[in-house]
């Protein structure tokens, strides 16, 4: 006789804390912010999919393959990538229900982890899924979802509403021409609020495969000749200035390394010139890159985009998955991170503007309560950035938000990041964040180091006020 498959339910306390005392404060103090609009002001979805609003094609393209979060660990267990669809496009039936069933028939894989979190939040409460995933269980759950994303109420659009999203901020090449943006704006059946972010990080890599190619073509797009590192400068100030008349608040930009260090003009322009010769060394293309990034942030005082930095990546650690699948497919590894010293040159220069606004991101834990909560500390310009990726987990959560509250408190942060190029999981990631907040509050109620109304509109705060003001949304 078949056993009976498991149950998938939700717990309502699930991530409050385990002390009755304080988990009852954490009830009231979630329940403050549980229904709150969400603010993404950092992520990854793409805007055609609320443009066209086409419905969603299956459960595997919707969950599995364009994830990397999902993807990783699926691969890591033994799976092909090549399996799950990833690089693929539009999967066939056959293949995007095979994709499906690797990802069900691995669940053990992601116990314990954020991914299974925020998969298990989407299952139940958008798709009304009631077992647990499990190869015997897999197609069920296939043609359960796939049957829902057939309904009106499943479409992006209708999603976008039911999520409560006030605001869903993209990530855009500065050569975009962002007619999808411009699109949604002039839709008169469309009453959600996308944003496009100034993301400019190939443009400033001078020792990387492509920087040649791309830099030419900022030229054709901004009608300003890139062939000098002047050319160069005005050409990004007129893309971020056309970022700004399409709705652009941030620009953002993701590196190995904080450095800001200046060049003088005659060298900038020397070592401009030699890469686009092609004979740029590495240690070269670096400092250009530093001094670029600086360039970047007396932009943004003149002309107010927040500048977010996300810092401390090895892109592509995994050469051959790069060389087949591309980017994004899951080995983008963690590098250790400094600030202080790396940001002293620009925070010199610009770090007491009233207009700059910078929001720090690290792949390395160890630099929130060494680096980067100390400098937030003191510059009114700098935000303390939420845990990103590695550390977008509950225990990361915990952990930063223990290791800044105490040298800056929480009007020096960032509001929650998504960071997400998964539609669906959102609301699963947002809600994360908030039961933790009210968590972390709780625990400062209970040992009354915070009063109860205090506390409630931090929690308000955190998921309200601190993404409109950094964030200028």
């Amino acid at each position: 006789m078949p056993s009976t498959p498991a149950t998938l339910a939700l717990h309502p306390d699930r991530l409050l804390p385990v002390d009755p005392t304080v988990r009852s404060i954490a009830r009231r103090l979630y329940e403050a912010v549980r229904e709150l609009p969400i603010i993404s002001p950092h992520g990854h979805v793409d805007p055609r999919i609320l443009l066209d609003d086409v419905p969603f094609a299956d459960p595997a393209q919707l969950f599995v393959s364009p994830d990397h979060y999902v993807t990783r660990l699926l691969h890591a267990s033994g799976v092909p990538l090549e399996a799950l669809g990833v690089g693929q496009g539009l999967l066939s039936e056959p293949a995007a229900r095979e994709a499906w069933r690797l990802l069900c028939s691995h669940w053990s894989a992601y116990r314990g982890t954020p991914v299974r979190y925020w998969l298990e939040s989407e299952l139940v409460d958008i798709f009304g899924v009631s077992v647990r995933p499990s190869a015997a269980t897999a197609d069920a759950i296939y043609d359960q979802i796939a049957g829902r994303l057939t309904q009106s109420d499943y479409r992006p659009r209708a999603l976008f509403d039911r999520f409560k999203i006030s605001v869903l901020a993209t990530t855009d090449d500065p050569c975009d021409d962002l007619s999808v943006h411009a699109a949604l704006v002039a839709d008169p059946t469309w009453t959600g609020r996308v944003v496009p972010t100034f993301r400019p990080d190939r443009y400033l890599e001078p020792f990387a495969a492509g920087w040649i190619e791309a830099v030419q073509r900022l030229g054709e797009v901004s009608g300003i000749d890139t062939g000098s590192y002047t050319g160069w400068v005005s050409a990004m100030e007129d893309r971020r200035r056309y970022f700004i008349s399409h709705g652009a608040t941030a620009t953002d930009h993701s590196h190995a390394d904080a450095g800001t260090a200046p060049l003088e003009s005659e060298e900038a322009e020397r070592i401009y010139r030699s890469a686009l010769a092609g004979t740029v060394t590495s240690d070269e293309a670096t400092a250009l890159r530093r001094h670029m990034v600086l360039e970047m942030a007396r932009m943004s005082t003149e002309d107010g985009l927040t500048m977010a930095m996300h810092i401390g990546v090895r892109r592509g650690h995994h050469g051959p998955t790069s060389a087949r699948f591309g980017a994004d497919t899951g080995h983008d590894l963690p590098l250790r991170g400094d600030f202080t010293d790396p940001l002293r040159p620009l925070l010199e220069r610009f770090g007491t503007h009233p207009r700059l606004k910078l929001v720090l991101f690290s792949l390395d834990e160890t630099a929130f309560s060494r680096d980067i909560a100390p400098l937030a500390g003191f510059y009114p310009s700098v935000y303390v950035g939420a845990p990103w990726w590695f550390f977008d987990a509950p225990d990361g959560v915990r952990r930063w938000r223990t290791a800044v509250t105490e040298t800056v408190g929480f009007s020096r942060t960032s509001g929650f990041i998504d960071d997400t190029r998964a539609f669906c999981s959102i609301p699963a990631r947002h809600d994360m964040s908030r039961r933790l907040d009210s968590g972390h509050l709780a625990q400062l109620v209970a040992e009354h180091r915070l009063d109860e109304d205090d506390a409630t509109e931090a929690a308000i705060d955190l998921v309200s006020g601190r993404p409109q003001e950094v964030f200028q949304l």
